[in-house]
């Protein structure tokens, strides 16, 4: 057994098929625990999600010391200090609402404090349900503050992503976590950045740290941190970016990885 820790001082999780299970809709009561554990030991413990800051409610009765949300464009520590926020072009807002008034494409615009859809479609309604999220209201399309837009969140198959970004939204980027969306961020922002601020803040070095994941926008990180451990759960292409894959969330995987790598005991 790899009882080798790297002297890990933080280490960044996921939510959705990671920390939060999407049979259960709960975080593992082992999962829970060691998270404790972690933070005992003097370890930061810090959520990077594709989530916005608002919709963490799953995971509030955990404590964490830092969030990491919408994949690195909005970085807060726990006492609400606000180490970096990043907005999507205005131009790219302006072409993704104009490209959906001319061809059938559900979206949603992310922003600090609130988040607005289009329209209220069937895969829409079902991806809010899926993350066990109140839909949220449709925008009124005369008054669209497309200067703030942290995220957005894009409906299409996962084979027509690559000609939409390059025609339609060319100053940003996007990743995906399910078929059902893509997550649209500023370019060069990922929760890479994100991890590489915390780093900073807390000056911790990126050899002492780790992270979990389970989804394409978990690429970044997994590769990033000095080991990055993929869920079982998770899709092939993470699970070949990773150090080390553990076992899916529902069967305490995150517990059984923090023990082979000797961080917990």
């Amino acid at each position: 057994m790899n009882t080798q820790n790297h002297n890990i001082k933080a280490v960044f999780f996921d939510i959705d098929g990671t920390l939060l299970s999407f049979k259960t809709g709960k975080v593992p009561d082992s999962t829970q625990n060691a998270i404790q554990k972690l933070r005992e030991k003097g370890i930061k413990v810090i959520i990077a999600t594709g989530r916005s800051i608002n919709s963490l409610h799953h995971i509030d009765h955990l404590k964490f010391d830092g969030f990491i949300t919408f994949n690195g464009s909005y970085c807060v520590t726990a006492s609400n200090e606000l180490i970096s926020r990043h907005t999507i072009d205005p131009s790219d807002i302006k072409s993704l609402i104009r490209y959906a008034k001319n061809f059938p494409l559900s979206y949603s615009l992310m922003y600090e404090d609130k988040v607005e859809i289009n329209d209220e479609t069937p895969e829409l309604v079902g991806m809010y349900a899926h993350i066990n999220v109140p839909v949220p209201p449709i925008h009124d399309k005369e008054n669209i503050d497309i200067e703030n837009v942290i995220q957005a969140n894009i409906f299409l198959k996962p084979e027509a992503e690559s000609e939409f970004m390059k025609k339609v939204m060319p100053k940003s980027i996007s990743s995906r976590w399910t078929p059902l969306f893509a997550d649209v961020n500023p370019g060069g922002i990922s929760k890479q950045t994100g991890i590489e601020n915390f780093c900073r803040h807390f000056n911790i070095d990126v050899s002492e740290t780790m992270s979990f994941g389970d989804g394409g926008n978990d690429i970044s990180m997994l590769k990033f941190t000095k080991i990055g451990i993929a869920m079982g759960n998770a899709n092939d292409s993470v699970k070949e970016v990773a150090d080390y894959v553990t076992e899916d969330v529902d069967n305490h995987g995150i517990e059984k990885a923090l023990i082979y790598f000797g961080l917990l005991d």
